[in-house]
């Protein structure tokens, strides 16, 4: 008893002496204080400047730097010049009183006080430089495998995952690394298809317990993977998901973010967690200048601002770049709606961040700008191309009358809405909003424009006693099981249906009825074996999106006859036929039925009514059980597209080249096209985002191989200056992809980005005479698989041929010799031009493969010796990645001029190479003597490195001709694999007339600071 009572006392004493006794405390330490507070300065401007030097080192090698980054750096100059301010003023302070004879305690303890505070600050920053660190440490822990970030919404916990994300690909911690946003309410199909677009993963099965089998084993087949599964609300089951973890797939990490620790932890079971807090008035002080640039002379007034937004990055951001430039009667007129709560605010957002989200969208100045936000926020997904059909169903761009011409006012609108700091800054096809952006247009959205969002089965009753229905021109219905009989919406323009993803559901045969207004229509996971009249009664519809919805019979559009734009997504269509009715929709501007995969016949005399048709997609997938038969009644439908006076986008496949029109059956006005010519699909092949210029080639004989000629001559006659993507595959008719003979130039594929051969048996050259300095000059990946009559990819008369050039992958080819050929003609030999060296300035990805006789990368005038291929210093400075494997005649992959020339390479694999002596070359010429050459080497990001089956290899690097240099050093390799090196004699071998050693013992010494696994 007398040990409670103690403890009480001891208890109640803290608590009422600790306040007292705390300002005597600034007092006494006065002195301490200070000496901490210029320790901690230190410490903070010495890790400043280890940052300064990662900068300045990223910068050089081309990297971009984080935005995280550059803020930090920021606040560290903002704090540094305010603690030279405290120190300053301290020492000009009179500390003295009674006319000096002693200490002045109130003056000690005001500066002694500031000490303290800054000290703390410094500490918190210092922290904050390491914070992302922390987390990064935590994803590659071998005993976690989930880490969790979480914090209020708006406070950048997306932002900061997806840095961590890019940090871990960027440092090959992981094989793969994804990304998916999860949601309020999950939808586990779209979670599935981020992953797997991420993967390149294509499904086939329509269930979503499908698709979780298809993407388990694909993410098994990756041994190290990072997940990262952002705006997380509740409990998400992975395997519902198709993720593998634990025991399950130990190498699969998780990395979460949500705004609850207790998802986080308990309902998630994340064993790491990281919390996001609030800026302080510094940092967030900081932030708001550099957006906004305040000046000085209202400097108070922005700080002001500043702090009104309540230490939410997203609210600063949105405010400071919203009152950029503007003049201080804007400033005040500002920072009282800020400082008013609104009326409109709810639960989950705070009033601050709600009244600068508000305050921004305020000021958008244009009306086709704020309900572009509006639509943005109210969609469920966040897809461009729906933003543009449902913007072009509303009427909402201003005169705007071509797609063409919608869709840059589109790009536009959406640049303008990221300026704003409203949308994200996303290029992928899509657009992103903050949950909490969102959640505040959505209330704007209700308030102003009679938008709605309902979800899971309920509409307010109030809604119809208060007329709110009859009012409203916007309603999206989310995960809704059953349907009203009717709604009564006189007034409504845009309609977004969506069911639960669990079941499908029927629509009532009057449910339409009461929408006469509708212009845009978007159903989503429902059943229409019969089509309810009511739709019949849409007479001014402009838009109609069927997503995902089980539907036979389409005969029901024809008798909407203002429709526009007609998209059907998904593989749940069971379409086979195109009703003849469809010809009443004159008006047509945009066809969709490429996932309609049962499509079998197109009726004659029915595309080409469509005369203001500009973008046409047809099922495109040849390997799927759709085959069109485009001869019907005597009558080749593929001949109609020539009346299609206006069409820009078209997607087709054509099974059997039989049927190519004999003379020209597409318009040269085409900007984007996916064309497939052929049947038996066999290699690999993912469609990109969005539409490009594509031709794909798959044929099994050759008897139509004129015509094919012919159609690729057609599509372009003057060497395909347009075509951006070309896959030929089997094709035994292909000797030559491009004849340049008939021409007078050969300036072909000026824009072709990337070249695929695949078993094209009978290729024996790309081109049949060397191509002039512009052909292939966009050129940034070429695969080659299986081409054994090739000797070589391409040929040249110039050393600058390829640019752009990043990926080569060339595999299974008997008789490739060398990859490319440069012959320079002898008027060109003494040229400026023709005494320039080999350039391959943005090459990141060499794979070798199965190649027997190869025995060069690049060889010039059949000089195929790598060791004289004048290699420019900086030619490899983007490699990250080589492979070579089973190239037998290979004796070194690279030789170079220079120790920097593989700045950024971060993994090598070499295997099975009969004559491999050296993986690679650095041969100075003996009379150059510069400070590079006495440099040590250095393969500053290289993580890990396999030499495997090379019974002649005697060492990773030669040197020659070089003094001064000792050693090759390591500074980032984790993982090594040396296997079956019966001949390895040193690591680095330096050959001259004062230096013959090896340093293999150095190897695991501090050249190595960071390796974790070798196995030898």
């Amino acid at each position: 008893m007398v040990e409670i009572a103690l403890s009480v006392a001891a208890k109640v004493a803290e608590y009422l002496v600790a306040p007292i006794a705390r300002p005597f405390g600034y007092i006494w330490n006065y002195k301490t204080n200070f000496d901490n507070l210029k320790t901690e300065v230190r410490k903070l401007e010495g890790q400043r400047d280890t940052v300064q030097h990662s900068v300045d080192e990223a910068i050089r090698n081309g990297e971009q730097i984080e935005q995280h980054v550059n803020d930090w750096m920021d606040r560290v100059k903002t704090m540094t010049d305010e603690v030279l301010e405290v120190i300053e003023e301290n020492q000009r302070a009179n500390m003295k009183c009674f006319k000096g004879l002693c200490p002045n305690p109130k003056k000690h303890y005001q500066h002694s006080r500031k000490a303290v505070k800054k000290t703390k600050a410094i500490v918190g920053l210092y922290a904050d430089g390491n914070f992302q660190a922390d987390i990064l440490d935590a994803v590659s822990n071998p005993d976690v495998n989930m880490v969790g970030i979480y914090g209020t919404g708006g406070i950048g916990k997306t932002t900061l995952a997806r840095e961590i994300a890019g940090q871990a690909e960027d440092k090959k911690l992981f094989n793969a690394v994804a990304f998916a946003e999860v949601g309020v309410e999950p939808d586990i199909k779209e979670i599935q298809q981020e992953i797997a677009d991420k993967l390149g993963l294509t499904f086939c099965e329509e269930s979503a317990s499908g698709r979780a089998r298809s993407l388990q084993q694909r993410l098994k087949r990756e041994e190290k993977l990072l997940l990262v599964l952002d705006n997380i609300w509740g409990r998400l089951n992975l395997e519902d998901v198709g993720i593998p973890f634990g025991n399950d797939h130990k190498g699969c990490k998780l990395l979460l973010t949500g705004r609850s620790l207790d998802v986080l932890s308990n309902k998630m079971d994340s064993q790491s967690n990281f919390k996001v807090d609030f800026l302080d008035k510094g940092e967030a002080w900081s932030l708001f200048e550099k957006k906004a640039g305040a000046w000085d002379r209202f400097q108070d007034l922005a700080k002001n601002v500043a702090e009104a937004c309540g230490g939410l990055p997203i609210a600063i951001n949105s405010v400071a770049v919203a009152l950029k430039n503007k003049e201080e009667f804007e400033w005040k007129d500002a920072l009282g709606k800020l400082t008013t709560p609104s009326s409109s605010n709810f639960e989950g957002v705070a009033a601050e961040t709600y009244s600068s989200i508000e305050f921004s969208y305020s000021q958008l100045k244009e009306r086709e700008l704020k309900s572009t936000f509006l639509l943005c926020c109210i969609m469920e997904y966040s897809r461009l191309e729906a933003l543009l059909e449902y913007g072009m169903g509303l009427g909402i761009f201003e005169y705007v009358e071509a797609m063409e011409d919608a869709r840059n006012r589109v790009n536009t609108l959406v640049r303008k809405l990221k300026d704003s700091s409203l949308l994200l800054d996303i290029n992928n096809g899509t657009f992103s909003l903050h949950d909490v952006v969102r959640d505040v247009g959505r209330s704007i959205a209700s308030r102003d424009g009679h938008m709605f969002i309902v979800a899971n089965n309920y509409i307010p009753k109030e809604w119809v006693g208060k007329d709110i229905l009859k009012n409203c021109v916007g309603i999206s219905l989310y995960n809704f099981s059953k349907l009203p009989e009717e709604l009564e919406c006189p007034e409504l323009q845009f309609f977004y249906l969506r069911t639960t993803s669990k079941d499908y559901c029927r629509v009532p045969n009057n449910f339409f009825a009461g929408m006469p207004k509708l212009k845009v229509l978007h159903l989503a996971k429902l059943e229409f074996y019969l089509m309810p009249n009511s739709i019949r009664l849409l007479v001014n519809l402009r838009t109609l999106y069927i997503n995902n919805c089980k539907l036979r019979d389409i005969d029901f559009i024809g008798e909407i006859k203002q429709l526009e734009i007609l998209r059907i997504r998904g593989y749940s269509c069971e379409i086979e036929m195109i009703p003849k009715k469809i010809c009443n929709l004159t008006g047509l501007r945009l066809l969709d039925l490429m996932d309609c995969e049962c499509l079998r016949n197109i009726p004659p005399n029915v595309l080409s009514t469509f005369t203001r048709l500009e973008e046409l997609y047809l099922p495109a997938r040849v390997f799927r059980k759709c085959i069109i038969d485009w001869e019907v009644e005597g009558v080749n439908i593929l001949d109609e597209l020539k009346h299609l006076m206006h069409l820009t986008t078209l997607i087709i496949s054509i099974a059997d080249a039989n049927v190519l029109p004999k003379g020209r059956f597409l318009l040269k006005k085409l900007e984007r096209y996916e064309i497939i010519i052929g049947n038996k699909e066999r290699s690999p092949f993912y469609r990109r985002h969005g539409t490009s210029r594509m031709v794909r080639l798959n044929l099994e004989t050759s008897s139509f191989c004129d015509d094919v000629q012919k159609f690729l001559s057609v599509l372009d006659g003057r060497g395909f200056p347009e075509l951006e993507y070309l896959h030929v595959e089997n094709s035994p008719c292909f000797r030559a992809v491009v004849d340049c003979l008939e021409s007078e130039s050969c300036h072909h594929f000026l824009f072709l980005q990337s070249l695929s051969l695949h078993r094209v048996l009978n290729l024996e050259m790309i081109h049949n005479y060397p191509l002039k300095a512009d052909s292939f000059r966009q050129l940034s990946a070429i695969k080659v698989q299986f081409c054994h009559k090739l000797k070589n990819m391409l040929s040249f008369s110039t050393y600058r041929a390829l640019p752009l050039l990043q990926e080569v992958d060339v595999s299974s080819c008997d008789n490739m010799e060398e990859i490319f050929v440069i012959n320079r003609r002898e008027e060109d030999i003494n040229n400026d031009e023709g005494t320039d060296q080999i350039e391959f300035k943005h090459l990141s990805s060499l794979t070798l493969k199965y190649l027997p006789k190869c025995t060069s990368f690049c060889s010039i005038n059949n000089n195929k010796d790598m060791f004289d291929t004048p290699f420019k210093a900086d030619s490899f400075s983007q490699l990250r990645t080589i492979t070579v494997e089973k190239c037998n005649k290979l004796k070194n992959i690279l030789s170079f001029s220079t120790y920097r020339a593989l700045p950024l390479l971060q993994e090598v694999v070499v295997s099975s190479c009969d004559n491999m002596e050296e993986i690679f070359a650095i041969r100075r010429e003996e009379n150059i003597n510069n400070i590079e050459g006495t440099d040590q080497i250095e393969f500053k990001h290289l993580s890990s490195l396999t030499l495997k089956y090379l019974p002649k290899l005697t060492s990773f690097c030669t040197i020659n001709n070089i003094e001064g240099t000792d050693q090759i050093e390591f500074k980032q390799l984790r993982c090594l694999t040396l296997e079956d090196l019966p001949k390895l004699r040193s690591f680095c071998s330096i050959n001259n007339n004062k230096y013959m050693f090896d340093t293999l013992t150095l190897l695991f010494n501090q050249k190595v600071p960071t390796i974790s696994s070798a196995p030898i």
